[in-house]
């Protein structure tokens, strides 16, 4: 069983502090901008409210789970107080470990712990930990070990991820799961334009992601584009332009990205 200290309980914090309550670890302090806020999420996790002024009282981790533009601040407020943490760790995906760098000088080992999974809420991001992956960022080995087998424990699956690379990382995890919803948001205006319920698409949609991550995304590829039908797709752009012009630019990027993945970009030349 491992000891923690969440400071920033907002969606991502509290979803881990959560599914590590259900794993039986222990919380033995929440910290937050307002006091009101630390009280609510000490209540959930069966642990105390802390103040900003006193100590922190002994833990095997300090998650600090703010915003990343308050990531190094926070960390640099905690340094006189935090002689009983053994580790601490930010949530972020994009920044690096060094944010942290102002508790290393007292001791304390740094990194980064990054689940790989939407958190819309507390309750619904601590059922969707179990089974998602998680990023461990660290350069401390007793650390790295630490950080894996807590993933483990709430059923997670932990893999190495460098600091050089974490921008990158960042803008691919962006890309597998906002910009999906975006290309879904479009869908959902057309097949409501044609009269038709965007749940008919789900059994597609499903089948299409399950093929990506089975075949690989080219080779799951089917449709116009992949087969260069390019009267098809002049047809489709036609009907975007007429029923809802205002996404026209962006059905068209995406139809030319599709070209770019299927290699058909030279056959829709002057369309795309």
């Amino acid at each position: 069983m491992a000891t923690f200290i969440l400071v920033g309980p907002g969606r991502a914090g509290l979803s881990l502090g959560i599914a590590l309550r259900r794993a039986g670890h222990q919380a033995v302090g929440v910290l937050a901008r307002r006091q009101d806020a630390a009280v609510d999420a000490a209540r959930q996790l069966d642990t105390q409210a802390l103040a900003w002024e006193d100590d922190l009282p002994p833990a095997h981790l300090l998650i600090v789970a703010t915003r990343d533009d308050a990531i190094e601040e926070v960390a640099g407020r905690l340094v006189p107080h935090s002689a009983a943490v053994r580790f601490a760790v930010h949530l972020s995906g994009l920044m690096p470990t060094a944010v942290l760098e102002s508790l290393s000088t007292t001791g304390v080992g740094i990194g980064s712990f990054h689940p790989l999974q939407t958190l819309p809420n507390p309750t619904d991001g601590a059922a969707a930990l179990p089974g998602a992956w998680v990023a461990v960022t660290t350069d401390d080995a007793d650390l790295r070990g630490f950080l894996e087998d807590l993933a483990r424990s709430i059923a997670a699956r932990p893999f190495p991820l460098a600091d050089a690379h974490r921008d990158l990382y960042h803008a691919a995890a962006t890309a597998s799961s906002n910009y999906l919803i975006a290309v879904l948001a479009l869908a959902d205006e057309l097949f409501r334009r044609a009269g038709v319920p965007f749940e008919v698409a789900r059994p597609l949609v499903t089948a299409v992601v399950d093929n990506a991550f089975r075949l690989g995304p080219l080779a799951a590829l089917t449709g116009p584009i992949a087969r260069s039908d390019v009267g098809t797709v002049r047809s489709q752009l036609a009907a975007v332009a007429r029923w809802s012009p205002e996404w026209e630019d962006d059905y068209r990027a995406f139809a030319r990205a599709t070209a770019r993945v299927a290699g058909t970009v030279a056959q829709f030349e002057g369309l795309l």
